[in-house]
């Protein structure tokens, strides 16, 4: 199913050539690069900057490092330049990339399913501090991320990682990026199906494959079965929901073309269900049909997203069936709805064999390297081995005996890691924001810090699900459109009418079986000072005209645009 990086039209379904350019689809014989990203690409595969990495940039320093390799190639080993510092969000979009580049990367670690041992934690924790200036962000796609990153110790860094059995590989870029999994798989009492073997050949299949590595746009994975939807599936462009089927036993339900950023979509169902041991071959035909069927015209329209808008599930299921599967596959059951409020995995949960899992809460992603390997420390101390992150930005502890729980805890709870968090802290996200991101326009880390604290001393007692999504910039990488109350970073005018940091404001978003985007109420956007105000007041009417058990998506989507104001 790979196929020849040399030539793609070798693996491309055979087909008259068209003329004219249409979408730039390789498998309709149009191989000639119709924008700057797609010649890059075709100039040199960006797995083989790794070399010019090792060999030349980290010997002769940023100034030597060629500008398709700095703003392109180079995301396929997980670095960005990241934002020089003092540049205002009124500048984002005027200023040239090499005006906003700074000397320093971000560096994303890759850590698919969220699986770490305590050493590897203890790697990572160890490179923060020596070389990222104590940054380690967990991220909601279960990575972690670096910054301040020299190009002169990215092989120092590199070798350390690999030592343990990490990569940054594939990390960024036009690639199968993280394959995000159920933090609890394998150990979760209510498990419906453990995944972890099939993630395991996924990777070997595609991670650093020059078969895989010329992909439109990113291509983003999520596969778990666990009953309570804990990977965000109706957003990736390929997903694997764990289902029981009534003839054939438990396997995965198959999801295709969910993605958020300025035109979102949610995933939709391809009605198949697939067993443990066929999960590689759906993956590997799914990527592919991206790959040659993908449009690589306009970067907007490059992701698998489009592809499934235009074709449909049942045509997409038919492709996949008849050019890269050669069988049919079999019907399947949609996933039940979870019947837990929460599906984050917060707390302390008994496992299949006895021990338990505490998952616990930074805030907003925040950690540094420092605090990691003391979490490290902690576990082994409590007789763990093995650590997770979530797609929350949160983090797990497996395999504690149940005589050491309490006290876990609260060495938890030294660090400022509580795994009794309010519904503030539980539920609030937020992207890496101005402070490092090239592309954003607002504050959001600390200001999410601040909004937790803010309004855990405003609202003690409110206790209900409830997530805050803040995101520096349209492109919705924490996921403002399902989200209860979803911030999207842009400059607003204040009381004053002089231009300042704010938000619009995307209400009643939510996933799970139940998934849809955020309402938009005309002209509702906050500045970042009136932010616990107005969460404040459109909480307080909430849990003033809610019915009995409703959550707030279904009361926002109700509520009059004066209530949601």
């Amino acid at each position: 199913m790979a196929a020849n990086p040399q030539n793609p039209a070798a693996s491309a379904p055979r087909r008259k050539v068209s003329r004219h350019r249409g979408e730039g689809q390789w498998a309709a014989g149009h191989f000639t690069p119709l924008n700057g990203n797609e010649q890059v690409k075709k100039d040199d595969d960006g797995l083989n900057v790794r070399t010019r990495i090792e060999t030349i940039y980290s010997k002769r320093g940023f100034d030597s490092i060629d500008p398709s390799d700095l703003r392109g190639r180079m995301r396929w080993w997980g670095l960005y330049t990241q934002r020089r510092p003092g540049i205002d969000g009124g500048k984002t979009a005027i200023l040239e990339p090499e005006e906003l580049d700074d000397t320093y990367f971000m560096l994303r670690v890759r850590i698919d399913g969220g699986a770490l041992t305590t050493r590897q934690l203890r790697v990572i924790g160890e490179i923060s501090q020596e070389f990222a200036r104590g940054t380690a962000d967990i991220t909601d796609r279960q990575n972690v991320q670096y910054h301040w990153i020299r190009i002169e110790d990215v092989p120092e860094i590199w070798n350390r990682l690999e030592g343990v059995g990490l990569s940054t590989v594939t990390a960024c870029g036009d690639t199968p990026r993280v394959m995000i999994g159920s933090p609890v798989a394998g150990i979760a009492e209510d498990e419906i199906i453990d995944a972890t073997p099939a993630l395991e050949e996924m990777k070997r299949r595609v991670l650093n494959n020059p078969a895989y590595s010329n992909l439109p746009r990113k291509f983003k994975t999520a596969i778990s079965g666990s009953p309570l939807l804990d990977v965000v599936h109706e957003i990736n462009d390929v997903a694997f929901v764990g289902v029981r089927h009534p003839e054939h036993g438990p396997g995965f339900d198959v999801w295709v073309g969910g993605g958020l950023s300025t035109n979102p979509k949610l995933g939709v169902r391809l009605g198949a269900w697939v067993p443990l041991d066929e999960v590689p071959d759906v993956y590997e035909g799914v990527i592919s049909i991206f790959r040659d069927y993908g449009y690589r015209r306009l970067r907007n329209r490059a992701r698998l997203k489009f592809l499934v808008a235009d074709w449909g599930a049942e045509k997409f299921r038919q492709v996949l069936e008849d050019e890269y599967l050669g069988r049919a596959l079999t019907d399947g059951p949609a996933p039940e709805q979870p019947v837990q409020r929460w599906r984050d995995h917060i707390g302390v949960h008994r496992q299949q064999d006895g021990r338990f899992y505490v998952g616990f809460a930074p805030r907003v992603g925040r950690v540094d390297g420092a605090t990691l390997t003391k979490v490290a420390d902690l576990a082994e101390a409590h007789g763990s081995g093995r650590v997770r992150t979530t797609v929350e930005q949160k983090m797990i502890i497996l395999d504690v005996e149940e005589g050491q729980v309490d006290s876990l805890v609260d060495g938890l709870e030294a660090l400022d890691l509580t795994a009794r968090p309010s519904s503030f802290r539980r539920g609030t996200m937020a992207c890496t924001g101005i402070e490092f991101c090239k592309l954003a326009i607002v504050e959001t880390k600390q200001r999410g810090a601040q909004l937790i604290d803010e309004l855990e001393r405003r609202l003690p007692e409110f206790d209900e699900p409830i997530t805050i999504n803040l995101n520096g910039c349209p492109n919705a990488c924490a996921r403002i459109q399902v989200a209860d109350i979803g911030l999207k970073g842009q400059l607003v005018l204040d009381d004053r009418g002089e231009q300042v940091e704010g938000y619009q404001v995307h209400l009643g978003g939510a996933l799970g079986l139940e998934a849809g985007f955020g309402r938009k109420v005309r002209g509702l956007k906050v500045t970042s000072e009136e932010l616990p105000d107005y969460i404040e007041r459109v909480l307080g009417r909430y849990l003033a005209g809610r019915e009995d058990g409703e959550r707030f998506a279904a009361w926002a989507a109700r509520a009059s645009e004066e209530e949601l104001s």
